[in-house]
């Protein structure tokens, strides 16, 4: 059963919303909104629907950092229930393309987060093994990850006399994308010792223990990886989920391996009519090469490519999502919530498109088969049909949302609109003033307002209009003894949350960011907003932003806000109007209630990983602004020789960079570094 668990009881507009919600899904309505200012406690009223209805739900978000903290809430929200994160496991990620233009091919590169990895088997092993399943994801749950029939149908079930062969166990385990590896005893693995054999799994924190004596299992138990110690024993039974969402057999690649290469030598054949010679011997050798390498050790960097054949789709079909998932588990009976859907779903729509353009070049001068088009995002129209129930969540929900709602309701002829409203928050809080300043003099007045907050133990929100004048803006302010620590998207996923709670927990003053801090940071400690450049009409200074960005100081009942700007764009206009209306609206609620505001400080939750953030990590993951500022201190003791190999070539590239610049002195310095790594020892690739 599905149980919040909270100190609070529904309050102001959210019995209301709440009731209405409900109202709708039980009445068949596929398209709802929850309009909910800032504050008004959305979140919440999102898990009581969950808990009334007794339905699993996957919630949506635009970015990863908005994710982690709805992830935080929900898992506080069911503790006892099985709360899930899906989001782009790639702490960074370079999608492989081609440029024409310059004849460059940039080969995929990407480095995995070991534990978002985990959390993403967690959740398609929970959504097919558990009826109290909540997901929240990132956009990257429309993207292709594998037939959910497939992902079942590979478990392993292992229990306590049961009959099975070291070797046969073994094997079935490889299939499962387990590796064997009986030195770094590392998540996905599996090692020999003795009579045991030890898995940690891909998907869990912990590890099984499997006794084998005569081809029958004597004992089963789980263990502490990092140990070894028993922590669970006597087990009469255990299952295993695979390692990995893409699997092949042997069964399964014969007949795939003919589907390929009669497509290779059809493909082939085009390419030549069309005069690409070079294309066509490309194409040859890339998929020869990969097919080997299935065929070899069942995986090869770049399978995702060719998973319409191993999922059985006919070309142009939609792929298998984690959407998939909630279909082949629950059916019907699901929820799907899209948070601050204003953002959200213009993400969902565009992303098939770009995906296309990139794969375009790619299989025209003959790098991927046409089968690489189906390796894809849902196109939003095949997103739209999966889910029977859809609720937008938003602040300011976009035209296209409020329609779909208020058109079905109509049809329906439903007692209410579609539309759930929560304009109030609970803690009578009001939408901050809002101060229009010069933007002339913008840095030297913002230093002397966040002197006067800090003095008043608040925190300040800044936000910039690009990555650099963030950098830039930090070192500034360091500069002047202020605590202060950017956030943008070059910060790794997990570490994102790291750095918001941080600011909670009083290690810095002042956050200064881009988009990030905007929709749905939860952050009461901040004192003032400061939105830089306001009258910069645009994307990132339009009415909706404006409005989002103003929210983040709308949880501290002395929250304030500074917009500096010589212009008065109609974005700052139109967004003053309505926070200025929403400002009469609580006012006048608070003043018939006798609601004296007060701050909420809400207790700061349980990291989604331990550990301290610090942007100065080792040199694989430094930016090039750090390696510049660095380069001196840069040591390279103790790397495997394939990872010199990547920092020389991370090295070069920036030795051209810093001369394409101009910035001759620099280009020496580098070049130095290249030469004395090279007299280590390390290979040098010479141009």
């Amino acid at each position: 059963m599905f149980q919040v668990t909270s100190d609070f009881q529904p309050t102001g507009d959210q019995p209301k919303a709440i009731e209405q919600l409900v109202y709708g899904v039980k009445r068949g309505l596929k398209n709802q909104v929850l309009l909910g200012v800032t504050g008004s406690g959305k979140t919440y009223t999102m898990a009581k629907v969950i808990e009334k209805l007794q339905m699993p739900a996957l919630i949506i978000s635009h970015n990863k950092t908005l994710a982690g903290q709805l992830y935080q809430e929900f898992r506080d929200f069911f503790p006892h229930n099985a709360v899930s994160y899906f989001v782009s496991y790639y702490d960074y990620y370079q999608p492989e393309a081609y440029i024409p233009a310059t004849d460059t091919y940039i080969e995929k590169e990407a480095q995995i987060n070991e534990l978002i990895d985990k959390l993403r088997l967690q959740s398609t092993t929970n959504i097919l093994t558990r009826p109290d399943t909540i997901v929240v994801a990132s956009v990257s749950c429309i993207y292709n990850i594998g037939d959910p029939s497939q992902y079942g149908q590979y478990v392993i079930e292992l229990a306590t006399n049961q009959e099975i062969s070291e070797e046969n166990l073994l094997k079935r385990l490889i299939l499962l994308q387990y590796q064997r590896n009986e030195f770094d005893f590392k998540r996905g693995s599996l090692r020999r010792r003795g009579d045991f054999l030890d898995i940690f799994l891909s998907y869990e924190d912990f590890g099984y223990r499997i006794e084998i004596r005569d081809n029958k299992i004597i004992s089963l138990s789980q263990i502490d990886p990092l140990t070894g110690k028993i922590t669970r024993e006597n087990l009469k039974n255990i299952v295993i989920y695979p390692a990995k969402h893409f699997l092949t057999s042997r069964e399964i690649f014969d007949p795939v391996e003919k589907q390929i290469r009669q497509d290779l030598a059809q493909e082939v054949k085009e390419l030549k009519r069309k005069g690409k010679i070079i294309e066509a011997e490309r194409l040859l050798r890339r998929v020869n090469y990969d097919l080997e390498m299935i065929r070899e050790v069942g995986y090869v960097n770049g399978i995702e490519n060719y998973s319409r054949y191993f999922d059985g789709r006919a070309p142009g079909e939609p792929p298998y999502t984690l959407i998939n998932y909630f279909q082949k588990a629950y059916g019907k009976r699901w929820l799907l919530f899209i948070d601050e859907s204003h953002m959200t779903v213009p993400q969902l729509q565009g992303m098939f498109r770009g995906d296309y353009s990139r794969k375009k070049t790619l299989v025209e001068y003959g790098f991927r088969l046409k089968a690489a088009f189906d390796n894809r995002p849902l196109k939003f129209e095949e997103f739209y049909q999966l889910p029977s129930y859809i609720i937008y969540v938003s602040a300011t929900p976009d035209d296209w949302e409020l329609e779909q709602a208020k058109k079905e309701a109509k049809n329906l002829k439903l007692d209410y609109q579609g539309v759930a409203q929560q304009l109030i928050r609970p803690t009578g809080i009001v939408d901050p003033e809002i101060e229009i300043r010069p933007a002339k003099n913008e840095v030297e007045d913002l230093v002397s307002e966040i002197e006067k907050e800090v003095t008043k133990k608040n925190k300040i929100l800044v936000t910039t209009l690009t990555k650099r004048i963030a950098e830039d803006l930090t070192d500034f302010l360091k500069d002047k003894g202020i605590r202060a620590m950017y956030l943008h998207s070059d910060i790794e996923t997990l570490k994102r949350s790291n750095i918001l709670e941080n600011l909670r927990r009083g290690e810095y003053d002042v956050l200064i960011g881009i988009n990030l801090l905007r929709e749905g940071l939860d952050l009461p400690e901040v004192g003032m907003v400061a939105i830089l450049d306001g009258d910069r009409e645009g994307f990132l200074r339009s009415k909706t932003s404006l409005i989002q960005t103003m929210g983040r100081a709308a949880r501290n009942v002395h929250g304030r806000v500074i917009i500096y700007a010589d212009i008065m764009t109609r974005s700052i206009e139109e967004a003053k109007k309505e926070i200025e209306r929403r400002r009469r609206y609580q006012l006048e609620y608070n003043r018939r209630h006798q609601i004296n505001p007060q701050t909420v400080y809400k207790p700061i939750r349980e990291k989604i990983i331990d550990g301290e953030v610090n942007q100065e990590e080792t040199f694989l993951q430094l930016r090039d602004r750090q390696i510049f500022e660095k380069i001196d201190e840069i040591k390279t003791e103790g790397l495997t020789p394939y990872d010199q190999k990547r920092f020389i070539k991370k090295l070069e590239r920036l030795m051209k960079k810093a001369a394409d610049d101009l910035n001759f002195e620099l280009a020496i310095k580098i070049r130095d570094k290249i030469k004395s790594l090279s007299n280590e020892g390390l290979s040098l690739s010479t141009k």
